[in-house]
């Protein structure tokens, strides 16, 4: 039985969209094998097709489930969600991970400990291949080319990353942040919309003085696929657009400049080659939208 008790110390935020085995499977794996700590589940079905927000309210009536009429986003949805968590802590995970062990307390444990850090992610694995490492953190990034490694990714498990250190960056499919930080640095940033939102925030907490650490304490499970990197017209045009946003709003001076003509010029252009030579042209069109977007978007509002 969850543990629930009001108000919670941890607010669980996950969304939805068309997504709903996995949201019920999450949601089984937490009342499962969470016990340590309070909690409250809080699901945002960003508008799914079939009223999924609907379904799960029905089967789950402990759960808060937020229905939105339009599909906010990653930042939007999750948005939704804190402002309506009651928890210290709250915990933003992806709908297609699930949990195997109880210690999401090690966690909050190292939160609560130390007043510098803010941010922490667990070790994420990948469910298909669950012997391998998705994420033992995060190198940061490089100051033109925006580029940086997953620490551990591919690596087969042997607990090599079971430690606890301080990290480049928290990993969007499960991370764990304190509530007072989120009152400081503000929501997540709704104009990314998908990708390179939880590195904005990221970014915007180190830039008020917090710290990010992973944990290899605590492992998430996560379905995505080592395949997913497939590049897709959406995926294309938001990850060129927010690249660039990224730079725009965290990169000053000369080095603002010369980050964003070498992202639009090196990058978009040997990108575009790239897609020429595999007759992926769909993907040209993509990558120069999200540039031209980009510089049509009201940068005043960052």
């Amino acid at each position: 039985m969850c543990s629930v008790i009001d108000p919670p110390l941890l607010s669980i935020v996950t969304i939805n969209f068309n997504g709903y085995k996995d949201t019920c499977e999450l949601i089984d794996s937490i009342k499962h094998h969470i016990h340590s700590v309070s909690y409250e589940i809080i699901v945002v079905d960003n508008a799914s097709r079939q009223q999924e927000g609907e379904l799960i309210k029905s089967n789950y009536p402990w759960v808060s489930v937020i229905c939105s009429t339009v599909n906010l986003g990653f930042s939007g949805g999750n948005n939704l969600g804190i402002k309506q968590a009651n928890g210290e802590y709250i915990f933003l995970l992806n709908n297609d991970t699930y949990v195997c062990d109880d210690h999401f307390d090690v966690l909050i444990k190292l939160l609560k400990e130390n007043d510098r850090i803010g941010i922490v992610s667990p070790k994420i694995r990948f469910a298909a291949q669950p012997q391998l490492i998705q994420y033992a953190g995060f190198t940061s990034l490089s100051h033109i080319t925006l580029r940086n490694k997953a620490i551990g990714y591919a690596e087969v498990d042997n607990g090599q990353f079971d430690s606890t250190y301080q990290t480049g960056y928290a990993h969007g499919a499960a991370l764990l942040i304190k509530k007072t930080v989120i009152e400081k640095i503000g929501l997540m940033p709704e104009i990314f919309f998908l990708y390179y939102e939880e590195l904005d925030w990221c970014t915007k907490a180190l830039e008020n003085n917090y710290e990010i650490w992973y944990s290899g304490s605590a492992t998430i499970y996560h379905k995505e696929s080592q395949s997913t990197g497939e590049a897709s017209p959406l995926k294309t045009y938001y990850m060129t657009r927010n690249r660039l946003l990224y730079a725009w709003r965290h990169k000053e001076g000369l080095l603002k400049w010369v980050s964003l003509l070498y992202l639009i010029t090196v990058v978009s252009l040997r990108d575009s080659l790239k897609f020429l030579l595999s007759r992926k042209y769909h993907l040209i069109k993509a990558t120069w939208e999200g540039i031209v977007d980009f510089i049509k978007l009201p940068h005043k509002l960052s």
